[in-house]
């Protein structure tokens, strides 16, 4: 992740409690893990509050809304980062 992460952000918190740059998973753990999805409904709504936030017309309500899915979806990228090492890991690839 480029961007910089306040320390006490729910991501900053998730990503120590995850530990993404730890491959400790057992592989059938972590290839369930890559599976992990957003709903399509789920992208789509982002997309949405994604395009009306660079226009600059997100309410209050909409904005905490995309907080929600950029922290969601980062998890899921700690997770599958998490779950990528771990398979490097089971297969000799250190």
């Amino acid at each position: 992740m480029s961007a910089v992460i306040s320390q006490g952000s729910a991501v900053a918190i998730w990503k120590r409690a995850i530990e993404p740059d730890a491959g400790t998973l057992p592989p059938a753990e972590a290839r369930a893990m890559l599976r992990l999805r957003l709903a399509e409904a789920d992208l789509d709504r982002a997309d949405a509050l994604g395009a009306k936030a660079r226009a600059g017309r997100l309410t209050p309500r909409q904005h905490q809304e995309l907080d929600n899915y950029l922290t969601i979806g980062s998890v899921l990228e700690f997770l599958k980062s998490k779950a990528r090492l771990s398979l490097r890991h089971a297969d000799g690839g250190d």
